[in-house]
């Protein structure tokens, strides 16, 4: 039987699984997977959405669809680090939902970087990921 992915909130740090996230990831022996930043481009032509959930939505989905080219699920993710133009606390409010929604309760450890800017002005969102499988 192959070791399962270990996500804690050690009771002496903050509680954060209601925010979404893990404090600690104990990963098991495997192949790692390094996933480039993920911005809100679609690959039909799609024009960048100008809301923040919006874009989400799309940086979330090219997210699965590059843990799936890996042969990944959201469950071998282990660490996330999810940049945003301007963040502040109603910004984190609105992406932990979908976040948490994706990972269905087993968050991986997860840092939130605040930005000025990204790779072009429509930009609000990149998320980047390590996966273990």
């Amino acid at each position: 039987m192959t070791p399962k992915t270990q996500k804690l909130n050690p009771p002496t740090l903050p509680d954060v699984g209601p925010l979404g996230y893990s404090q600690v990831v104990i990963a098991p022996p495997g192949r790692m997977v390094f996933i480039s930043g993920q911005v809100a481009n679609s690959t039909d032509g799609t024009p960048v959405p100008p809301g923040l959930e919006d874009q989400a939505a799309v940086v979330l989905r090219n997210l699965a669809h590059a843990l799936e080219a890996a042969g990944a699920t959201p469950d071998n993710v282990v660490s996330l680090r999810v940049y945003v133009v301007g963040l502040d606390p109603e910004r984190v409010g609105s992406l932990m939902v979908p976040i948490a929604a994706m990972f269905g309760g087993q968050a991986p450890a997860l840092t939130g970087i605040g930005v000025n800017a990204l790779a072009a002005p429509e930009f609000k969102l990149e998320i980047e990921a390590v996966a273990v499988i």
